[in-house]
């Protein structure tokens, strides 16, 4: 239930500081060109905080933190008193309106760049991409690739840690192949590597593409020894206790931990014969793993924990820079997830990507929650990657939204004269009934990966 609550909370945090970022935009602008601003809202409903500021505007905080909106002064919905026409939005010029409209994706852009420039000053704790294991009959078993080698680029990319490699990689996926730049241990020049991607997919909820490509990453290594016992668990009634070293499960020789969670897993409430050895001696106990459902299947767990030795201090970096260099690095983050945004949306129209991978609020909750539990920096990366994903959204040609707007300025700019009123209704509700649609597969999704 903590976990739960805390996702919320940080879902709240994140959402409506994204949402004031945006409607800033619209409100800083609507300002500068004249524009009578009557409510700047953060959330839809019922009002639980409201000021009316020096300005005029009413400045309100809603119970529902999903979304917002900034209210001008507008002829066609207002009734104009006299000399009010120069404060009305749609008395402005088009550029005008559209600087406005413009303004509050490009304030989510903006804020991308600043939190990721903040995120490079305060220093983000990464690990070289070092291949610590390849998995037999794997892509990049395929393409000769051997543990020890360091990524060191993807494509056109360099790759400098873990994140680096995982966001080029997703760029390919659809491509029928990639070159990757690798260095051997203790060598100073890179090889060349050619993964054939043809029919690549994964699915991101159960693995990573780096996984799903054959990589396991150099990390710390897990042995199969005890650490802590959960008190009360199906291990401590088994009577295994702390230091014990797992030497076999059922018929199976124990030599990595995965081997024995496996194990578990696969045999929920059955027993199983479990050989540890506890100073010096082998002894054979009797362990039935409990169950719980985890995404609509049964699994075993025993509430044990196993001994971590960890990753050396040479393959770990800290990508902290001063304010200028931060500054660069945020913009090429800030520019890398927007053209990787731009070209998963451009994937998933064109069937490439199943519509599975739309997330929606709950998903988002939980990387929020996940990313906070993390500390700062990391939920800083997320609140930038979300922002990015927001004012692109944001740019949809949909009536509804701002991209909508923006065409409908566009044609007027172009034609001299405004699009009617009637095709703007109709592409009003064309354009809700799309973001409704994809609103309820992301939802529906959601719910599937509970």
């Amino acid at each position: 239930m903590g976990g739960v609550l805390w996702n919320i909370g940080a879902f709240i945090v994140a959402l409506g500081l994204l949402v004031a970022v945006h409607e800033f935009g619209h409100f800083w602008v609507a300002r500068r060109c004249g524009v009578k601003v009557e409510r700047f809202s953060i959330g839809f409903g019922k009002a639980i905080w409201r000021r009316v500021g020096k300005d005029g505007t009413e400045y309100v905080l809603a119970l529902i933190p999903l979304g917002g909106y900034v209210k001008m002064l507008d002829g066609r919905v207002d009734e104009l008193k006299p000399g009010d026409e120069q404060f009305a939005f749609n008395h402005k010029s088009v550029w005008a309106r559209m600087a406005i409209v413009a303004a509050g994706p490009i304030a989510n852009f903006v804020f991308a760049l600043f939190a990721l420039w903040l995120m490079f000053m305060i220093g983000v704790p990464a690990v070289k991409p070092v291949v610590g294991e390849v998995r037999p009959a794997s892509i990049v078993a395929a393409a000769g690739i051997e543990p020890g080698m360091e990524i060191v680029g993807v494509g056109d990319k360099a790759t400098g840690d873990w994140e680096s490699v995982t966001y080029a990689l997703i760029s390919h996926l659809g491509d029928d192949s990639v070159q990757l730049k690798l260095k051997a241990a203790n060598t100073s020049y890179a090889v060349d590597k050619t993964l054939q991607l043809d029919g690549w997919q994964f699915d991101p909820d159960k693995e990573s593409p780096i996984g799903s490509l054959g990589i396991v990453p150099l990390g710390g290594k897990v042995l199969p020894v005890v650490e802590a016992i959960v008190p009360k668990s199906a291990s401590e009634k088994a009577g295994i206790q702390v230091g014990d070293r797992i030497k076999r499960v059922g018929e199976q020789e124990v030599t990595e931990w995965a081997q024995f969670v496996l194990q578990v897993q696969q045999s929920p409430e059955q027993p199983l014969p479990v050989v540890v050895e506890r100073a010096g001696s082998e002894l054979t106990l009797t362990l039935t793993p409990d169950v719980k459902k985890v995404r609509g299947q049964l699994v075993g767990f025993v509430g044990l924990s196993p001994q971590l030795v960890p990753l050396p201090d040479e393959y770990r970096i800290l990508l902290q820079y001063g304010p200028l260099q931060a500054l660069w690095q945020g913009a090429q983050k800030t520019w890398s997830l927007t053209t990787l945004t731009f070209d998963m949306i451009g994937k998933l129209i064109g069937g490439i990507v199943s519509l599975d991978n739309l997330s929606g609020p709950i998903s988002i909750a939980k990387g929020a929650g996940s990313s906070a539990d993390y500390g700062l920096v990391y939920f800083l990366g997320f609140l930038a990657l979300i922002s990015v994903n927001l004012g692109i959204i944001n740019l949809f040609p949909l009536p509804v939204l701002d991209g909508g707007h923006l065409v409908y300025f566009l044609i007027e700019a172009v034609t001299g004269k405004p699009v009617s009123d009637k095709i703007q209704e109709v592409g009003f509700r064309i354009g809700a009934a799309i973001l409704m649609l994809l609103m309820g597969i992301a939802l529906f999704n959601d719910f599937a990966r509970l």
